[in-house]
């Protein structure tokens, strides 16, 4: 061989490896991008409020947040000029109800109305303009605001439609309303007796009303077709639409049947899930055992877990179906439903714990609550499970001395501001105002150091987040009344409430390390307002716009 220069070949190698990785990096790596001139609030992994002005993202997350300096550290990324608005993390709602909200929107909303009559004609008119549908279905009757305050019947919506069977769900889901022509076909008549945790509600003849209170309703709801695939993407893609244009950018949702979850993960999987969602998996859908051991469900984007399951300890307390220690105090023989005995109870806990699997349990009244206390504190005793942050959800009318067992018990209260607002009309007729005291009690689940987590229960309320952030700090209507808030020692701080519906609601979900706020590694999600609801004036909270949605860094949303 001739003379071989080594040292101008190693160069040579060194150049050429080094422009190859140098290839591969620019080939991998995003561009960056800047969000300046923003007046922005996100509360940090120790759960304390921060401001800045600058955000950059990159990879759809995170990368830092500053002062106005920080963006001359990215020459070269987007930028974009937030003109001073108001930059949050996205809202998450702790607990909703993703498909029922998305048929809601699909099916006719009886919500407001002021009479039976009212509600039977809107059905009606969307009957004649459905000719196509075999089931006339919708939500939002509510008998308080009607001037008898009496449960509608049969009769009345055969006088409007009597030729397809009518369904329709009282407004918070636990009672439902149906026509003759729905019984008939569901097989009910005089003779069929109310179920375990149900009531059929009778008249003078011991006839079937057409009200069907909690597990009763399951006789009518047996005989209408499961929607297939198709109408829950339908229904899917109506709510996150609907979520998205709210600045909600993910929810946890309450009752997630083995059908949808199938669904949500084929979407999640391949990108096409619109908004992020926890599952708390239906504890009574057949398929429960299967998906338990599955083992937990995710995804590397986050946009749908499960690790959760829900279970019913009671009913609400608008149709007397939560369960109280003593009767009600406008029915005196009756104390509420019980929707699941302690043997099954037990039995949820022990299956749900054994596959780490949180525990979501729906409890409203004072009795509902003291069983779900009980049964997790028996689990702790039993089976374990105090590390997976069991929730009980509503934590609506608790005994006081109940109270300190959240706290003693590691249980997170997961509540919704607006149920105060929405039954401060009734509740103390219901239950008098003795047992109030430890009723929508926020501010003493905060001060005993509970975390406190917010949601809306849509489709129960309306989604509007800041109807909620509005409700929690000033405990009044959209009306501002009553004058000063109802029970207003419970009223909380717009920093407790915003941290309630961010970084603790992450928390109660396992993903505090990846959601609820914009500290570097987190998802950049975001919504940008229209006024800085740190400073405003608490009374218009509820008028905040939401100008634009963003998700792991794309906008989703902008308002028109």
């Amino acid at each position: 061989m001739g003379n071989v220069n080594w040292t101008a070949i190693t160069v040579l190698s060194i150049a050429l490896l080094l422009s190859v990785m140098t290839g591969c990096s620019k080939q991998q790596s995003t561009p960056q991008l800047v969000i300046e001139n923003i007046n922005g609030y996100t509360f940090d992994n120790k759960r304390q409020l921060q401001q800045f002005k600058t955000l950059v993202v990159q990879d759809g997350r995170v990368l830092a947040t500053g002062d106005r300096q920080l963006a001359d550290n990215y020459p070269n990324a987007e930028k974009i000029d937030g003109q001073g608005k108001t930059l949050i993390p996205g809202i998450i709602d702790a607990h909703g109800h993703i498909s029922s909200l998305g048929f809601t929107l699909l099916s006719v909303d009886v919500r407001g109305l002021q009479s039976a009559q009212q509600a039977a004609e809107k059905v009606a008119d969307y009957a004649a303009q459905q000719s196509q549908l075999q089931w006339i279905k919708g939500r939002g009757w509510n008998q308080v605001l009607w001037p008898n305050q009496q449960f509608p019947t049969a009769v009345l919506l055969d006088q409007f439609v009597d030729d397809r069977p009518v369904w329709l769900e009282r407004i918070d889901g636990h009672a439902g309303w149906a026509n003759s022509a729905a019984m008939r076909l569901a097989g009910i008549d005089a003779n069929t007796v109310s179920p375990a945790g149900g009531e059929i509600l009778r008249d003078a003849e011991g006839n079937p009303s057409g009200v069907f209170i909690d597990n009763a309703m399951n006789l009518i709801n047996q005989a209408i077709p499961s929607p297939d695939e198709a109408e829950i993407s339908l229904a899917l893609d109506a709510v996150s639409q609907h979520l998205l244009r709210l600045g909600i950018t993910s929810t946890h949702d309450a009752g997630v049947s083995a059908a949808e979850h199938v669904l949500y993960r084929k979407l999640a999987d391949s990108g096409a899930m619109k908004v992020r969602l926890y599952g708390m998996i239906s504890s009574t859908d057949p398929e429960l055992k299967n998906i338990l051991s599955a083992g937990h469900s995710s995804d590397s984007n986050d946009l749908y877990t499960a690790r959760s399951i829900k279970i019913y300890t009671d009913g609400a307390l608008g149709s007397r179906g939560a369960a109280m220690l003593r009767p009600y105090q406008d029915r005196p023989d009756h104390s509420g439903l019980l929707l699941t005995t302690e043997a099954q109870l037990r039995q949820l806990f022990s299956l749900a714990i054994a596959a780490e699997f949180q525990v979501a349990i729906h409890a409203i009244g004072d009795k509902g609550n003291r069983i779900a206390l009980d049964e997790i504190e028996h689990a702790y005793a039993t089976v374990g499970g105090r590390h997976l942050r069991h929730r009980i959800e509503h934590s609506q009318v608790v005994a006081l001395s109940d109270i300190p067992r959240f706290k003693v018990l590691d249980v997170i209260p997961s509540m919704q501001p607006t149920h105060a607002t929405s039954d401060m009309n009734m509740a103390e007729d219901r239950i008098g105002a003795e047992r109030l005291k430890g009723a929508y009690a926020w501010r003493t689940f905060l001060n005993q150091g509970s975390r406190l987590v917010s949601g809306s229960d849509f489709p129960v309320e309306l989604a509007n987040p800041f109807d909620g952030i509005h409700a929690a700090v000033t405990r009044q209507n959209k009306s501002n009344q009553p004058e000063g808030g109802w029970i207003a020692e419970e009223a909380i701080t717009i920093e407790e409430t915003m941290r309630s519906f961010s970084i603790d609601a992450a928390w109660a979900a396992h993903q505090e390390d990846r959601l609820g706020g914009l500290t570097a590694g987190k998802w950049a999600d975001f919504i940008l307002l229209d006024q800085d609801i740190y400073q405003i004036a608490s009374e218009d909270l509820w008028k905040t716009e939401v100008l634009e949605t963003w998700l792991a860094g794309k906008r989703v949303f902008k308002a028109e």
